[in-house]
């Protein structure tokens, strides 16, 4: 039986608050005090993305002496951390700017870092590959190669005519120097690295025409082992199979999508993931050893040898009633890292090890929250107005009886994403000043299945957001909510379903907060054909209903050709360094509300991007929901 152990990580958790309060906003809205841990591949230290709520700092920690090695990056965003050895640590980081001379969009660049623990030193890599960016495209790969390991960016490299294609570079952490094993072709979108440290497979998909192929590294040379025309879902690839001489293929097959496992020499094997699944790898060859699944509102692993099995078990069954996920783990697989999700006092990380069968906590990922702060969250179930059946969950606000309570309906982004049961921090937020809040995977949401997702097609604005306002009915025809006090709130798509909520079905909230939200959607698929090609215009037009940024079709869903019919008072919030929603979407309908009389404010937050990855920035958004949600639909 595993014990729980307390033990903090070199970093300060602030005391829970008292039970006789709700937490300050800042215990949700700033960062999280841990946004990530990773174990070293050898299981003997700890590195960990914390944070001071603005300031981000990369901890090592020695975990039988307790020695630690800190690394300040102060507002660098972290987009990923992982060990290259056990003395050396990759940090990925983001920034967002328009590259100089260089025919691209103002974007979200990666850059690689590594980190010498043992001589304290921190190397900016790719910065000496030639005729190429000094940035990478995707988070880097290890390879342990006759005991030694060594590490592979995907980077941009430009070819005579200037033109940049996706390439392969084998890195040497010594001296932080790049060298170019393949450089690609015109339509290259991944690699895979096989164990010998060779690429194995490159995929390739034409936007243009659709065409896509994979292709496999031969002693010959390259061969084409799969391809198809896809104008929106080409196939790709996801990395090795079960075997390290096999690789995994994901493409729609009968209307959903497949992951199969294919031989080196273009054979077909078994399906071995279904729609949704989460590939689950050894960290030390990488070969596929199970998969995540979520079925219902219960997200858990399989793993295809009996060892693994019976061990995470035994981890699940340390921590009855809370959900467990498998944050990193050792080479050999008996050190775990897991994130314990607690339906009474929120997210904690862990350290198990299964050698000893103990278990000691690393800290909490949202300081300040406390048992007090955690709301209670229920899954939802009902059949919007078509029949069509939908799912999502309903976090009631603590010490309040679920009747004639205050709600707040907050959709996802995406729209192709979802929501999951857990604790969600701005969920939590609106909970703890006394809404209910209703998260809906309405239809075109992912992890369905690609019919559930398909239904969406052509809805957007319309029955995607039907499928909102018939969660409303069904909680009020429960009683759970009081119909004449609803409100929604969104960012991303959920931002556009905010401002759609105002204008084309505006008799069920009476009031609306878009963050990030569209607002124009002809000049934002023109915007995005720009900046991102054919195959973005492609996908917006599939969701929307329509045959191009002109298409008439698209007044119909714009709110910002619906002004004249708002009645609720509208909160824009948007990042300057946005780049995935332009902020002129924001700017736009700021400037239309005001020439219409309409009531609303607009928040602009600079320096922040689409994720809200800066704490005061994301706090100020927290901030400013709360105070307008309060003013225009009170809580009590």
């Amino acid at each position: 039986m595993i014990v729980r152990l307390l033990a903090v990580l070199c970093v300060a958790v602030a005391a829970g608050p008292s039970l006789a309060a709700a937490p300050p906003l800042e215990a949700y809205g700033k960062l999280p005090l841990i946004e990530d841990v990773s174990i070293s591949p050898d299981g003997a230290s700890l590195a960990v993305i914390a944070t001071d709520g603005e300031n981000r700092i990369i901890v090592s920690r020695d975990i039988a002496t307790g020695k630690s090695t800190r690394v300040l990056v102060g507002e660098a965003k972290v987009r990923d951390l992982r060990w290259a050895d056990s003395k050396r640590l990759l940090i990925t980081t983001s920034t967002t700017a328009r590259v100089m001379d260089l025919l691209a969009p103002r974007g979200e660049w990666l850059m690689l870092f590594a980190y010498d623990l043992e001589k304290m030193k921190l190397h900016k890599l790719m910065r000496d590959a030639k005729d190429a960016m000094n940035v990478v495209v995707s988070y880097p790969t290890v390879r342990t190669i006759g005991g030694e390991r060594f590490v592979f960016v995907e980077g941009v490299k430009f070819d005579e005519g200037r033109r940049g294609r996706i390439a392969l570079y084998k890195l040497e952490l010594e001296r932080g120097s790049s060298r170019l094993i393949h450089a690609g072709y015109p339509h290259t979108r991944d690699w895979l690295v096989g164990k010998d440290g060779e690429p194995l497979a490159e995929s390739e998909w034409d936007p243009a025409s659709g065409r896509w192929v994979v292709k496999i590294k031969r002693p010959t040379g390259w061969i084409e082992a799969r391809g198809g025309t896809a104008l929106q879902y080409p196939g790709t690839i996801m990395g090795l199979g079960r075997t390290t001489d096999t690789i995994l293929i994901s493409e729609i097959k009968d209307g959903d999508y497949a992951t199969r496992e294919m031989r080196l020499d273009g054979a077909l094997g078994d399906e071995v993931l279904e729609s949704g699944d989460t590939p689950l790898r050894d960290p030390a060859d990488h070969r596929l050893i199970g998969y995540q699944r979520t079925v219902g509102d219960i997200t858990d692993y399989v793993f295809y040898e009996p060892r693994d099995a019976v061990a995470w078990k035994a981890v699940k069954a340390a921590y009855p009633g809370e959900r467990v996920s498998l944050a990193s783990w050792s080479d050999d697989r008996r050190k775990l890292v897991v994130l314990v999700d607690s339906p009474t006092h929120g997210q904690d990380y862990a350290l198990v090890d299964l050698g000893t069968k103990k278990a000691s906590w690393i800290g909490q990922k949202h300081a300040g929250v406390g048992e007090n702060g955690v709301s209670s969250v229920r899954p939802v179930s009902y059949k919007a107005a078509d029949g069509l059946a939908m799912s999502g969950y309903l976090t009631l606000p603590k010490g309040k009886a679920a009747k004639d309570l205050p709600l707040v309906v907050l959709p996802h982004g995406g729209p192709a994403a979802r929501d999951m049961a857990g604790f969600d921090w701005w969920s939590q937020a609106l909970a703890s000043r006394g809404y209910a809040v209703l998260q809906v995977n309405f239809r075109g949401s992912d992890g369905f299945g690609h019919d559930f997702m398909s239904a969406g097609f052509g809805e957007w604005g319309r029955k995607m957001q039907t499928d909102l306002s018939d969660g409303v009915r069904h909680l009020a025809g429960l009683g759970t909510i009081d119909p004449k006090r609803v409100c929604i709130v969104g960012a991303s798509y959920g931002g556009y379903a905010a401002l759609a909520g105002a204008t084309l079905d505006r008799e069920v909230y009476r009031c609306a907060v878009s963050v990030a939200g569209l607002s124009d959607l002809g000049r934002f698929i023109a915007w995005s054909k720009t900046q991102r090609g054919v195959s973005a215009q492609r996908y917006w037009n599939n969701f929307m209903g329509a045959d191009g940024p002109s298409d008439p079709r698209l007044t119909e869903i714009s709110p910002i050709d619906h002004l004249d019919k708002i009645k609720a008072p509208i909160l824009l919030i948007h990042g300057r360094d946005d780049t995935v929603v332009p902020y002129s979407q924001s700017q736009i309908m700021a400037d239309g509300l005001s020439k219409a009389g309409k009531p609303h404010e607009f928040v602009s937050l600079p320096g922040e991007d689409h994720w809200l990855s800066r704490g005061d920035t994301r706090l100020q958004m927290l901030t400013s929901v709360v105070a307008f949600l309060e003013k225009h639909n009170p809580p009590n």
